[in-house]
């Protein structure tokens, strides 16, 4: 089955120009904004829209202008620094196209203030607006804007006067195919998992819920009291593990839950110091190897908030932390890999198997064609230097722990190599969704599926 179609909007290479002349400063500060001997680049910030999509507001260097300086300066092709992406589905591109406006990216440059907060004395310096020919970017990249905009020119027909601040901004829409993939139900009462495009699922794998080992999660969770006799019992969430199998029952992925999640000593949540974590596996001839490490806990403060750290794995060891943030355990909210716009994400490897894109209707043949046993981590890392910068790796988004989940997960083409690659990330997606229970305070009872049958109060 294609990919679906989706556009990614990258906004970046932001800075801030004024006039060097203090005359020119002090003109341009009585008419169109403040000069820069008001401004610094701790203190001038853009706020970045588009849509109804959430504002992203990000701090701007200052440069100063001078007559001899090439209008030419910081511009480049690439946008080497990322402020803001935005991501549009087809269905989001087609809802665009119905009014001009809808596809309009406005930047607002601020001083004053700060970038994580809009500060009461904020103080607008311009605006600049570019619309965006989505349509066109479905099949190719598009340059909305790539240089120098004046701030202070109102009109179109007036000439810089060359004391107006100057933004420098770079707007690129490209094409960004992913796969997506939805669980037929909630992952731990094992369901199918489809690809979907369009009004069109094809159920593609199937999951296993399970627990991991039933000797081990009875072996020292029960301590003798010596005063009265009577057994008291470890809270903890131990052992979980859910297992991706392709069509023909094949074993293709897998989270395991290698750290239990307990409280911290005196509380009932868990804690950021001793985070539960999962073990995203990949099959490895007759064993599995580990593909990447998630943690999670319960933010500290604040009881309906679940942080969380990705890590990659390479050879068995912890690389770089792929992805960090936190998802409202009432809410929900939506987890993902994006090397574009998060400075953590790693950009020393590639989470696929090979290069190219990949049909997964195609994957027997595919499969048939290796010498090894199929899973593709011999290529995991063979790619170049270039294509290292990973942009769209996946996301999933999960509902609140009192919603019924069916997690759907989006995955950029460009990491899909193999069925094995698209059942990582699927693995991934269900290891973030059963660690919204697994975070649960340790006052609240787990839904049955969850509740090991055993007489040690495991919860």
């Amino acid at each position: 089955m294609d990919p679906c179609s989706f556009v990614r909007i990258i906004v970046g290479n932001l800075a801030v120009r004024f006039p060097r002349s203090p005359s020119s400063s002090s003109s341009s500060s009585s008419s169109s904004g403040p000069s820069v001997s008001d401004v610094s680049s701790g203190n001038c910030y853009c706020k970045i829209k588009f849509k109804s999509f959430p504002r992203q507001i990000v701090s701007v260097p200052v440069l100063l202008r001078t007559e001899s300086e090439s209008e030419s300066r910081c511009c480049s092709g690439n946008v080497s620094t990322v402020a803001a992406c935005f991501s549009l589905s087809k269905s989001q591109i087609e809802t665009s196209l119905k009014k001009p406006k809808w596809s309009v990216l406005s930047v607002e440059v601020y001083s004053r203030g700060g970038a994580s907060c809009a500060a009461s004395g904020e103080k607008l310096i311009g605006r600049f607006e570019v619309t965006l020919d989505l349509k066109a970017a479905e099949t190719k990249t598009c340059f909305a804007h790539n240089g120098w905009v004046d701030l202070g020119t109102k009109s179109k027909n007036k000439k810089k006067s060359g004391s107006d601040p100057e933004l420098h901004v770079s707007v690129r829409v490209e094409p960004d195919p992913r796969f997506v993939f939805q669980f037929d139900g909630e992952p731990e009462c094992s369901p199918q998992v489809f690809q979907v495009q369009g009004n069109t699922k094809q159920a593609v794998f199937t999951c296993k819920f399970g627990f991991r080992n039933s000797g081990d999660r009875n072996l020292s969770l029960s301590l003798s009291s010596l005063t009265s006799g009577k057994e008291q019992f470890l809270k903890e969430r131990k052992g979980w593990s859910i297992t991706i199998h392709d069509l023909s029952g094949s074993p293709v992925a897998m989270a395991s839950m290698v750290t239990p999640f307990v409280p911290s000593p005196g509380s009932n949540r868990v804690s950021r110091s001793n985070p539960g974590a999962w073990l995203i596996l990949r099959p490895d001839g007759y064993t599995w190897k580990p593909w990447g490490r998630l943690q999670a806990w319960r933010e500290p403060g604040v009881s309906d908030v679940l942080g969380y750290r990705f890590e990659l794995y390479k050879d068995g060891i912890a690389i770089a932390v792929s992805a960090s943030s936190s998802i409202s355990t009432k809410l929900g909210g939506s987890f993902s890999i994006d090397g574009s716009t998060a400075t953590t994400t790693t950009r020393t490897a590639s989470l696929s198997s090979s290069e190219g894109s990949f049909d997964l209707s195609s994957w027997s043949s595919i499969r048939s064609s290796r010498t090894d046993s199929g899973s593709g981590s011999d290529f995991r890392f063979s790619l170049s230097q270039a294509q290292q910068n990973l942009g769209f790796v996946m996301s999933t988004r999960v509902e609140g722990v009192e919603k019924q989940s069916k997690p759907k997960v989006e995955v950029g083409v460009k990491h899909v190599t193999c069925r094995e690659d698209a059942a990582a990330h699927v693995a991934l997606a269900a290891a973030v969704d059963l660690s919204m229970d697994a975070c649960r305070l340790f006052s609240h009872k787990l839904r049955k599926e969850l509740r090991q049958l055993s007489r040690v109060d495991v919860v």
